[in-house]
């Protein structure tokens, strides 16, 4: 007899175990509050249709039963009093949250009246087809937008990591991931995998124990920071003077891999003129890393061969300059001969969702129902060429511009899922557009400060509530079924998806199938199928994926128009571009401004992790927000104690755009400033009476949750 059959049931449900009587049954899911890859695994513990209890799915060999606090949390994300229960239209003014609750059919009706107008009247174009946050309903909605006739299916990676994917584009045309298990140094640049990738975590922490050496580089101390033989702190924006300062060392001491350069690279000797200027003592001043400890980094990066690069997905492209500062980065994987190389940066392909598993599918194929010759141009396409060049999508950047403008046609309508306007550069300038919009629907879990603006709101499952298909790096694969019925009148995205389309895009005949359908045909090379995964519901391991051979170019060459890893961008000199990763200081800094840093002498890094959240999407949640009740700014001790600040002062953060109300938390993770190079955002006290004067009481928690968010993008 098991242990499990020998406790009582009375002992079982109180302890939350499924063992015989106590009703309770372990079904598996999926994480997806974070991104699509990181996607952990998950047992959920329910009883009579509601889920008591959530843990890390341990065969799932990702997360291997392990949660962060985020998806540990996830029970609480899922029963969350905001989720919207019920389809609502706006009775209100724009922002009000003025809504009445209708039926599912009022709503869709509604909208494909409302948009089938604007279409007859403006055009396809017209209308943006967009998606934020989550990211596994991509594919669908693309299709339904070019299916629909509208070039404008745009995504919230136009202000995220399709900067950073586009720098390693156009130096060879894709890029690799490192592999930890095999690499003798890994290169850890503004990447903080402890809070925002923690199955790669175990994986990372292994090899480190094998003998892998890690520099890492970033302005901020993390966990990362105890592993690693260097680090390298420099000052916020200047990613791309280190890179080329690295270079610079790497090339005069004649370290760089010679065989690789001169047989697979184009722009070599105009990539080691430039960089002559950037001598370790000339880099030193930009940066504020030591001459000596840069020059280590790059002459371990080097000689250690293989070694791979391990980069954030946009931190190094949050301002101006930021593609070029990351193709300076990226290029120091070809300087050094790691490109597609066994412990290096391995290219595998995507096979669905951005997963390298191995596993090739019809996505992209799926996804361009329509070509785009046979559509309008695209939002912003005369504006960003080598974006459209590059990523098949409306530049979303340009959204509100071209809404305010009209030119080079109008933007009337907007058809969201997950929007968030505070992910556009000027969020008050976003907020502004999207009220001028004759028709705005928005499809989200929680009733957001952007949703208040729509017309229509329609309400989404969380991954509890839905089935998904899901491919893993490792190869592992899950078809995961809703291990409860959907809350309140909640849909999955996908479901809204093919029911718009059958009203605005009745001609597309694989979107009228439905998701099931769909999903076969995408998986149709793999031999997969929905049925067939339907029979192992916790997931299994593919036996006959083999992944593809390292140096690949060495066959069929780099996909880039020359066909070799590119120093001088053939694609940017073309668009009358300068070819070179050149260095530009960021557009506000003490180097680039130094008038302005007079007003605002402190620099604010934005975007740096915190275990328990992701932007804004878990400070509602009561585990994750008890660790950090309040919106903080974090400081350095000697930053604070120059300007009279003590822990938990409530103070104000300001910008040239504007200012929010945080609280002080003295911390030496952030570098100190008030000395040295590091200057740009004011700092003032705010005594308690002054915040009571000026709010009466504690800010409520969405009003949290906004200040959080503003303080996240500034």
């Amino acid at each position: 007899m098991s242990t499990y059959q020998k406790q009582s049931t009375t002992e079982s449900v109180k302890g939350k175990l499924p063992t015989p009587g106590s009703g309770i049954e372990i079904k598996k899911a999926i994480c997806s509050i974070c991104n699509p890859i990181p996607h952990c695994g998950i047992g959920a513990y329910v009883k009579d249709g509601v889920i008591i209890k959530v843990e890390g799915a341990r065969e799932n060999p990702h997360n291997a039963g392990t949660l962060c606090a985020k998806g540990a949390a996830s029970r609480q994300y899922a029963y969350h009093k905001d989720h919207i229960l019920s389809p609502l239209v706006r009775k209100g003014s724009r922002g009000s949250g003025d809504f009445e609750a209708v039926s599912w059919d009022e709503a869709f009706d509604l909208t494909a009246d409302r948009v089938e107008r604007i279409r007859r009247d403006s055009g396809p174009e017209s209308i943006v087809f967009y998606a934020g946050y989550p990211k596994w309903m991509r594919p669908f909605l693309k299709r339904f937008a070019h299916s629909f006739g509208s070039p404008n299916y745009c995504t919230e990676s136009s202000t995220c990591s399709a900067a950073a994917s586009m720098a390693a584009r156009l130096n060879y045309g894709v890029m690799g991931r490192p592999q930890f298990s095999k690499a003798k140094c890994l290169l850890v640049w503004s990447n903080n995998p402890f809070y925002s990738n923690t199955a790669a975590v175990r994986k990372l922490v292994e090899a480190r124990e094998r003998g892998l050496k890690i520099i890492e580089v970033g302005p901020l101390v993390t966990p990362l920071t105890a592993h690693a033989d260097i680090h390298l702190r420099m000052r916020p924006g200047t990613s791309g003077a280190l890179a080329l300062g690295m270079g610079n060392v790497i090339i005069e001491e004649d370290i760089y891999d010679r065989k690789f350069v001169e047989n697979w690279t184009i722009g070599f000797d105009e990539f080691r003129s430039y960089v002559k200027q950037f001598t370790p003592s000339f880099t030193e001043e930009i940066t504020g890393v030591s001459a000596g400890l840069m020059q280590k980094a790059a002459r371990v990066y080097a000689k250690a061969k293989p070694a791979g690069l391990l980069t954030g997905a946009n931190a190094t492209v949050y301002h101006t300059n930021g593609v070029q500062n990351h193709r300076a980065l990226t290029a120091l994987v070809g300087l050094t001969g790691n490109f597609d190389q066994e412990g290096g940066n391995y290219v595998v392909p995507p096979g669905y969702l951005y997963v390298p598993s191995g596993v090739v599918t019809r996505q992209d194929e799926f996804e361009q129902s329509r070509p785009w010759e046979e559509m309008a141009p695209r939002v912003g396409q005369d504006l960003y060429p080598v974006w459209c060049k590059m990523v098949p999508q409306g530049q979303a950047i340009h959204v509100p511009f071209q809404i305010k403008s009209g030119r080079p046609y109008p933007i009337r309508a907007m058809i969201g899922f997950g929007v968030n306007h505070r992910m556009w550069p000027g969020p008050d300038f976003m907020a502004e557009s999207l009220r001028m919009l004759d028709f705005f629907l928005d499809v989200d879990i929680f009733m957001t400060d952007t949703a208040r603006m729509a017309d229509v709101v329609l309400p989404a499952c969380t991954s509890f509530e839905r089935s998904e298909h899901k491919f893993y790096p490792e190869r592992y694969v899950i078809w995961t079924s809703p291990v409860i019925e959907p809350l309140g009148e909640s849909r999955s995205d996908t479901d809204i998806i093919f029911e718009l389309a059958a009203r605005l895009a009745p001609g597309d005949q694989l979107l009228r199938e439905g998701y099931e359908a769909c999903v076969d045909w995408i998986l149709e090379p793999t031999g997969l199928s929905v049925a067939e995964l339907k029979k192992y519901p916790a997931g299994y391991s593919l036996k006959d994926v083999r992944k593809p051979e390292y140096r690949k170019y060495e066959k069929g060459g780099f996909p880039t128009p020359s066909g070799k890893m590119e120093f001088t961008s053939s694609i940017l000199k073309e668009a009358g571009l300068d070819p070179l990763p050149l260095y530009e200081e960021p557009k506000y800094s003490p180097r680039s401004t130094p008038e302005l840093s007079k007003d605002f002498p402190l620099i604010l890094t934005s975007g740096a992790r915190l275990p328990m959240f992701i932007h804004s999407r878990t400070f509602r949640l009561p585990w994750p927000r008890s660790l950090r009740p309040d919106p903080m700014l974090d400081i350095n001790p000697k930053d604070a104690a120059q300007r009279g600040i003590k822990q938990g002062d409530w103070v104000s953060l300001s910008a040239p755009r504007g200012s929010i109300n945080v609280r002080a938390n003295l911390t030496q993770i952030v570098p100190l400033q008030y000395a040295g190079r590091l200057k740009t955002a004011m700092v003032r006290r705010l005594d308690w009476c002054d915040y009571l004067r000026d709010h009466e009481e504690m800010p409520e928690a969405p009003e949290l949750d906004r200040i959080l968010a503003r303080f996240y993008l500034w």
